[in-house]
C-alpha cells in the first residue's frame, strides 16, 4: 500500500476514534443541557426529542423564584404548584459547604504530607487504609454522633465532615509534590536563617501552588458532588444541591426539566474551577524549583 494512502487511513481512524470518544463523552451533558430547556410536554412525553421544539426558561426560574410567583406570571401551570421550594438555599449551602470543607482539608492535610514528606512522621500511607471502608458503615455511628452534639443538619457539622473525610486524599497527593522538591531547598532556607516554619510558608508552598490547585480541585469536586454524607447528616437547613435535585418530584413524577436545570447549574462552579487552575496543570513543579 502506498504510504501516503497508510498515512490518510491512519488519520482518518485516528479522528473517527476521536469524534467517537468526544461524542459518548459530551453526548449527556447535551442531553441534560436540551432536557433542562425542555416544557413539561417534550420530557415527560412517551416519545423521544432529540432537541426542544418548543424551548423554554421555565425550568430554570423555577430554580431561583417561588413557585406562587411562577404562578401569578404564568411561567408554570397550575398542576405544577406541587414543585418543591426555590434551590438557592441548595445551592449557597454547596458553595459554603464545600469550600469551607476543602479549605479545612487543605490546612489539615499539607501540614501533614509536609511533615510526612521530610520528618518521616506518621507512618508510609497507612492513613489510606481509612478510606478504604465503605463509607456507610462509618456514616451510621458519625450520625449519632452529630446528633448527640447536636450538630445534625447543621453547616458546622457538615463542613467537619467534608474537611475531615477528604484528608487520607490530600496527604497522598501533597506528599508526592513535596517529596519532589529537592531537601536542598529546605536546607538553604534554614541557612540562611529562616526556621522550619518560615521554610515551609515561604519557600515551599509558594514551590508547590500548582499541586495546591490541582488538590483543591480534586477535593472541591469530591465534597461538591457528595450525595450519601449529604443525604444522611441534612434534611433541611443544610441541604445540598446533590441532595435537592432528589427534591423534584411531583404528582407525574420525576420533574427531570427542573433537575436537568439544576444539574447544568452544577456543573459551572467546578468547570470555572477548574479553567482558573488550567495553567497549573502543566506546570513542572521541580522544574520551577530549579530555575527559580
Amino acid at each position: 500500500m502506498d504510504k501516503h494512502i497508510e498515512n490518510l487511513l491512519y488519520t482518518a481512524v485516528r479522528y473517527i476514534f476521536a469524534l467517537g470518544v468526544a461524542f459518548f463523552s459530551l453526548f449527556p451533558i447535551y442531553w441534560m443541557f436540551t432536557m433542562s430547556i425542555k416544557p413539561p410536554i417534550e420530557w415527560a412525553s412517551p416519545d423521544i426529542h432529540w432537541w426542544p421544539w418548543y424551548p423554554t426558561a421555565s425550568n430554570y426560574l423555577m430554580l431561583f423564584f417561588h413557585k406562587n410567583t411562577l404562578l401569578e406570571w404564568g411561567v408554570i401551570k397550575p398542576w405544577e404548584i406541587s414543585v418543591p421550594e426555590t434551590a438557592v438555599k441548595a445551592i449557597m449551602n454547596s458553595l459554603i459547604l464545600s469550600i469551607s470543607g476543602t479549605a479545612l482539608s487543605l490546612f489539615i492535610g499539607t501540614f501533614a504530607a509536609y511533615a510526612m514528606s521530610r520528618y518521616r512522621a506518621g507512618g508510609d500511607y497507612m492513613f489510606l487504609t481509612f478510606r478504604m471502608l465503605p463509607p456507610i458503615a462509618i456514616l451510621m455511628p458519625i450520625v449519632m454522633w452529630l446528633s448527640t452534639l447536636r450538630l445534625l443538619d447543621t453547616h458546622i457539622g457538615v463542613i467537619l465532615l467534608y474537611g475531615l473525610f477528604p484528608v487520607p486524599f490530600v496527604i497522598w497527593l501533597m506528599r508526592s509534590f513535596f517529596d519532589d522538591l529537592p531537601r536542598e531547598i529546605d536546607e538553604a532556607a534554614i541557612m540562611d536563617g529562616c526556621t522550619p516554619a518560615t521554610t515551609f510558608i515561604k519557600v515551599i508552598l509558594p514551590l508547590v501552588r500548582g499541586g495546591l490547585a490541582v488538590t483543591a480541585l480534586f477535593i472541591f469536586i469530591l465534597n461538591w458532588s457528595d450525595l450519601i454524607v449529604a443525604l444522611l447528616v441534612t434534611y433541611r437547613t443544610a441541604i445540598t444541591i446533590p441532595v435537592q435535585i432528589g427534591l423534584y418530584y411531583s404528582d407525574i413524577g420525576h420533574l427531570y426539566g427542573i433537575m436537568s436545570a439544576l444539574g447544568i447549574f452544577a456543573v459551572i462552579p467546578t468547570l470555572a474551577f477548574g479553567l482558573a487552575i488550567q495553567k497549573y496543570l502543566v506546570r513542572g513543579l521541580t522544574f520551577g524549583a530549579i530555575k527559580g
